[in-house]
């Protein structure tokens, strides 16, 4: 029985057997992979950096209120939600609209679902949306005009910063509904409040609590004094009688409402728990409208003014030299493969030689036993 074992050491004479069928696959291999890479277009990559920022660092309304500070560098989920962002499809459909991708590609058939399909693969290949290892953002195009990957990436970064704001914006107009609502609210508070005090002030005669409360103590206690010093000089047999009566009638002016008097003690203490709720809650609701007003203008400020939510470190530029195809690792490459290709072949043909005879023979011998 020949010897059926095999190694690598046989390979050098089996090449050598068969090396001029393997020289011309060789060299077939050689020519195509060669036509085939240098018909290749260059391809160039453009590249952005920028570093996130997380969403209550760039709200205004604490900015402009609180006094916050703009600080870059935002946590796992930060950018989690920019990759997001930057790979979803409202974003791809935006981007081959506005730079007419679906012409560049080659692909301008009609608008068809399949056509439209194509283009956003062919978009979403060539995009490439990853951290770095400093929790930075890179996003890279690849695309066969230099020009057009840069603006494209730059555009790109644009786009995930709007939708990025985008995302708090619509709450936060909602808020300055609210605050607007409520300064109305408080507003017209304000001024039915501020209308009844000075109603209540005409009315009583009360305007200062504290300077109408010591005056009216003061005449109250002078006349009452002066009033018992005269009828003690009447009751004595002297003094005057007409003093008296006029001091009665002076201090019954000073203590009831029908005594004519516009300050007296009886509006004032029927004005005292009214007009004092009244400035009470007329203070309350002044300070509680400033409040809500300066909410409202600076919400509305931020509105119309938007902050980036995110740190440019690099913009994309025009690549200055082509990033693929590598012709000659292509060449190579493929080479290569048929070489290997070409030696599993021979072997295989060479076992096939070999074994085919025995194993014919074998059968041979069991069908005859």
């Amino acid at each position: 029985m020949p010897d059926s074992s095999y190694s690598l050491l046989h390979i050098w004479p089996l090449l050598r057997r068969w090396q001029k069928p393997v020289l011309r696959a060789l060299l077939l291999t050689l020519l195509v992979s060669t036509v085939v890479a240098f018909l290749l277009p260059n391809q160039y990559k453009s590249t952005a950096v920028f570093y996130p920022t997380a969403p209550q660092s760039t709200d205004p309304d604490q900015i402009v209120a609180e006094g916050a500070k703009l600080e870059p560098g935002g946590t796992a989920a930060d950018l989690d939600r920019i990759i997001t962002i930057g790979t979803s499809l409202p974003v791809a459909e935006q981007v081959v609209r506005k730079f007419h991708l679906q012409q560049h590609y080659g692909l301008d058939d009609g608008n068809t679902d399949k056509v439209h399909q194509a283009v956003l693969d062919e978009f979403s290949s060539n995009l490439r949306i990853i951290p770095s290892e400093r929790d930075a953002i890179e996003l890279t195009f690849i695309d066969e005009d230099k020009f057009l990957a840069a603006k494209v990436a730059n555009a790109l970064v644009q786009i995930i910063d709007s939708i990025n704001q985008q995302l708090t914006t619509e709450n936060r107009r909602k808020v300055l509904a609210l605050y607007q609502s409520r300064y109305a609210y408080l507003k017209t508070q304000y001024q039915l409040t501020r209308d009844s005090l000075v109603n209540s002030r005409k009315r009583y005669g009360v305007f200062g609590m504290d300077r109408e409360s010591r005056y009216l103590a003061k005449e109250v206690v002078e006349t009452e004094t002066e009033l018992q010093r005269a009828e003690g000089e009447v009751a004595a047999g002297g003094g005057s009688v007409a003093r008296v009566a006029g001091l009665r009638r002076a201090l019954r002016n000073l203590t009831t409402a029908e005594g004519g008097n516009r300050i007296n003690l009886e509006n004032y203490l029927t004005a005292a728990d009214d007009v004092s709720t009244l400035y009470a809650r007329f203070l309350n609701l002044q300070e509680r409208l400033v409040k809500a007003r300066g909410a409202y203008e600076d919400t509305e400020v931020s509105l119309r003014n938007r902050i980036s939510s995110i740190y440019t470190v690099q913009k994309a530029y025009p690549a200055l030299r082509k990033s693929q195809p590598i012709r000659w690792l292509i060449i190579v490459s493929s080479v290569t493969v048929m070489f290997v290709l070409s030696v599993i072949g021979v072997s295989l043909l060479e076992l096939s030689r070999t074994q085919l005879p025995v194993f014919s023979a074998r059968r041979e011998r069991e069908y005859a036993e």
